[in-house]
């Protein structure tokens, strides 16, 4: 049988090292199969998230030779197995032990995002009336698994720290999802710029290339988001607009930028 060597990140909070430990491999293995017998056989103590196995808990995302992957997804015949292969937490968050990063930031995150509102229902029977194409357009965004590669992949996160006035490309999904949604009536535009800072986002793409459910993040989610914000605060045409609706209604009579 096949051998192989994994050159896994041991450590903490404090400190860490790269070990390498070598197993053997056979058709059909993922890198979470090797962790697997790695830590059966040679590292009891080796930790590492996984649920599913499957692709859709998001659970066991990693950097396998540099590169976020999820761990059961990445198939060890698409790997050069002549060579150590290198297994480490994702660096944009602050590794709790071995393989497991602390990822509770995100969670904060969401909290902070105004959550769906939907109008009034169009019927007296309390449902509401929907094309399909409006359906079909946010489809896609429901696909997340929240498994934080994009997060991890982000250099706004990853290399310049943003964490408290960005809140990266899986809450643009997000928020895209509910600004979309032919039912929402919230406007989140302002939060946008704002707390949320997507202007720091420069459509590197990054974040798409590594999304493993395919979503179409940098196009069809922050692009959008971007030109709504553009359009709310820079436009000279919607500010003007903006201008006259306010004196007609008596209100102030500019929009602070």
């Amino acid at each position: 049988m096949a051998t192989a060597t994994f050159r896994i990140w041991r450590g903490d909070r404090e400190k860490g090292t790269l070990q390498d430990y070598t197993t053997e491999v056979s058709e059909g293995m993922v890198v979470l199969d090797a962790m697997h017998k790695i830590q059966a056989d040679q590292a009891n103590d080796l930790a590492l998230r996984w649920n599913c196995k499957a692709g859709k808990c998001g659970s066991c995302s990693a950097e396998i030779n540099g590169l976020p992957k999820l761990m059961c997804m990445t198939r060890l015949n698409t790997l050069r197995l002549d060579q150590p292969v290198t297994v480490e937490p994702m660096r944009a968050f602050p590794p709790i032990k071995d393989l497991v990063t602390d990822v509770s930031w995100n969670f904060r995150v969401k909290k902070g995002i105004k959550k769906f509102n939907p109008r009034p229902p169009d019927a007296p029977d309390g449902t509401w009336r929907m094309a399909q194409q409006d359906i079909d357009r946010v489809q896609e965004f429901r696909k997340c698994i929240e498994c934080f590669l994009c997060q991890d992949v982000c250099h706004v996160l990853r290399e310049h720290n943003h964490f408290d006035d960005f809140a990266g490309p899986r809450f643009f999904v997000h928020i895209a999802a509910l600004e979309m949604h032919p039912l929402d009536v919230e406007d989140r535009v302002e939060e946008l710029k704002q707390a949320h800072g997507i202007g720091y986002c420069n459509i590197t793409t990054c974040c798409r290339k590594i999304c493993p459910e395919n979503i179409t993040i940098t196009e069809n989610a922050i692009i959008p988001l971007k030109e709504r914000v553009a359009d709310q605060f820079y436009d000279p045409l919607s500010r003007l607009f903006r201008v006259f609706r306010s004196r007609n209604q008596g209100g102030p009579t500019c929009h602070p930028i």
